[in-house]
């Protein structure tokens, strides 16, 4: 069955437009956005509601929807959800012999060869789909498509980091490197370190901005 223009508005606007950072702190244009996907306006604020819910926009009354940049608040309990999941992944994964390290491995290389700003959004998509292959490892759906609902506030989040600080597409490619190579060694403790050493970097950097 085809998605409905309502499941079509939300897909986009939840992977599309809102991981964009330079959205952050506009209004959005609803009839941009219906031309754009080819529906009405009315699936668009359809969607704008199951958004808002997930405080993803604000309603403002007479205005419309509105993107609002992501506080301190927000990107510290980001980043401590997503420990609490990778490194129970990492732990899940290792203690059933099934971390995705040659995946990862993959999309480790694929990432790698995306460099400047031009392709900065595209380089953040791909680390969240390094991080994603290890959850979805763990063989438990509620946990993966948690994880995946974060996708949007990762992105915005990576792609601000990588503009702020000099050098971070290196080191983010660098930690994600002794992430794969704690998962390939067996090693749950090093992972869990690894990929904690990887979060508090990416915050330092977040609230430097």
């Amino acid at each position: 069955m085809a998605p409905s223009g309502r499941e079509r508005a939300y897909a986009f606007l939840k992977e599309e437009y809102l991981a964009d950072p330079d959205r952050q702190g506009e209004f959005i244009n609803e009839q941009e956005v219906a031309d754009r996907i080819g529906v009405s306006r009315t699936p668009i604020r359809e969607a704008l509601f199951l958004l808002a819910a997930e405080e993803l926009v604000q309603l403002i009354p007479k205005r419309g929807a509105y993107v609002a940049p992501m506080t301190g608040r927000e990107i510290g309990e980001l980043m401590e959800l997503r420990g609490m999941v990778e490194r129970h992944a990492a732990g899940r994964t290792l203690a059933r012999g099934a971390a995705p390290v040659a995946a990862m491995r993959a999309i480790l290389e694929k990432q790698a060869g995306l460099r400047g700003s031009e392709q900065a959004r595209e380089f953040i998509a791909w680390d969240h789909r390094f991080h994603s292959e290890l959850v979805a490892a763990t063989g438990n759906e509620m946990l993966t498509k948690l994880y995946d609902g974060l996708r949007a506030r990762q992105i915005r989040a990576g792609v601000v980091a990588l503009f702020s600080a000099t050098g971070r597409q290196d080191a983010v490619l660098a930690e994600h490197e002794e992430i794969l190579r704690a998962l390939a060694a067996g090693d749950a403790a090093a992972a869990a370190a690894a990929i904690d050493t990887h979060l508090e970097a990416t915050l330092r950097v977040l609230l430097d901005t």
